[in-house]
């Protein structure tokens, strides 16, 4: 029965963007380990193997990689279930495992030789999922199976509907405590699910305002497209930008983007606003268009952490935060 299935998680390197999903494969790191194939399949043989390898590593991290590589080889089987969580693109991505372990040391530049074949089935906006769902595929691990909440993905892989959640003011003010994803992807929840559509328009000219232009919200029908007129002086006469509100967490093709872009005019700028992403075409069209600019969702949070501290109380309370602080690592910039 598919229910039965295992279903495996797993994290790959950010840097092979749309590569995994476009050419159907699942890969994990570890090279000079070599290949996996050759070690007796048994696990003291890949911790010994881990251990000749990295002579640095801390002991308690031999068992963890060791583990991750042999699950990798012997554990997971063609027709288990696979997610991989993209942080390219925020999406949640579901497969099928369809090839037996590969070796390919000459594969990319990621090192990244170990691989399998993946035939992807379903990609989901990642706020479509339940907080205690996103919070079990954000384990720290490269490879992990996914138990606690294995009933609400299989019906993601079935295509059923899956459950609402209520992102309530209590679980808002809790979100500080969270990871710093997962407190985006509360925002994102509650900007497309506490607001009605015409009511996130006004959300992003209110953001829009915060930021120094002023703004004015169209007719709801008959605009043309365009759902606020933003300009920097008070009458409207300069830099007038021309902007579409799409209250979605899907990909915007540039079919879209297109259609708003024939309603600039050569002295005009447009600007697309979204909570999901854009497709390549839409991006290339971008890139193409100077008068023209593509909001994804991401880049929606940022601003709103940026000038959350002048938002009115009505959209405090639709986004109840509070700024903390964590303890900076190397990454941050800060270690010499």
């Amino acid at each position: 029965m598919a229910e039965e299935r295992p279903i495996w998680g797993i994290h790959m390197n950010r840097r092979f963007g749309a590569r995994p999903i476009d050419n159907g494969f699942i890969a994990i790191g570890w090279l000079s380990v070599g290949d996996l194939s050759q070690l007796s399949p048994k696990r003291e043989s890949y911790k010994k193997a881990v251990a000749a390898v990295y002579p640095n590593i801390k002991p308690g991290a031999v068992p963890v990689v060791a583990g991750t590589l042999f699950k990798f080889v012997h554990e997971m089987k063609k027709g288990d279930l696979i997610i991989y969580p993209s942080k390219e693109d925020r999406m949640i991505n579901l497969g099928i495992v369809e090839g037996d372990y590969q070796f390919l040391p000459d594969a990319d530049e990621m090192q990244c030789p170990n691989r399998r074949r993946v035939r992807w089935t379903h990609q989901i906006a990642r706020p479509t999922f339940s907080q205690g769902a996103l919070h079990e595929i954000g384990s720290a691990v490269t490879l992990f199976s996914v138990r606690n909440n294995a009933e609400e993905f299989m019906a993601a892989f079935d295509g059923k509907p899956l459950p609402s959640e209520d992102v309530d003011a209590e679980t808002g003010t809790a979100a500080a405590a969270f990871a710093e994803e997962e407190v985006e992807d509360f925002v994102l929840k509650r900007l497309k699910s506490g607001l009605s559509f015409r009511q996130f328009e006004y959300f992003v000219a209110h953001l829009l305002e915060r930021m120094g232009y002023h703004c004015r919200v169209t007719q709801a029908t008959g605009d043309g497209g365009i759902d606020i007129i933003a300009h920097k002086d008070e009458l409207g006469f300069k830099d007038v930008i021309k902007v579409q509100c799409k209250q979605t967490l899907n990909t915007i093709g540039q079919p879209q983007v297109a259609q708003l872009y024939g309603h600039i005019q050569d002295n005009e700028n447009g600007l697309f606003v979204t909570l999901g992403s854009y497709s390549t075409p839409a991006l290339e069209f971008e890139r193409a268009n100077q008068n023209i600019r593509l909001m994804t969702g991401d880049e929606m949070i940022k601003l709103i952490f940026d000038y959350y501290e002048e938002f009115e109380p009505r959209y405090r309370m639709l986004l109840p935060l509070k700024r903390t602080y964590v303890v900076a690592t190397d990454d941050d910039g800060l270690s010499e």
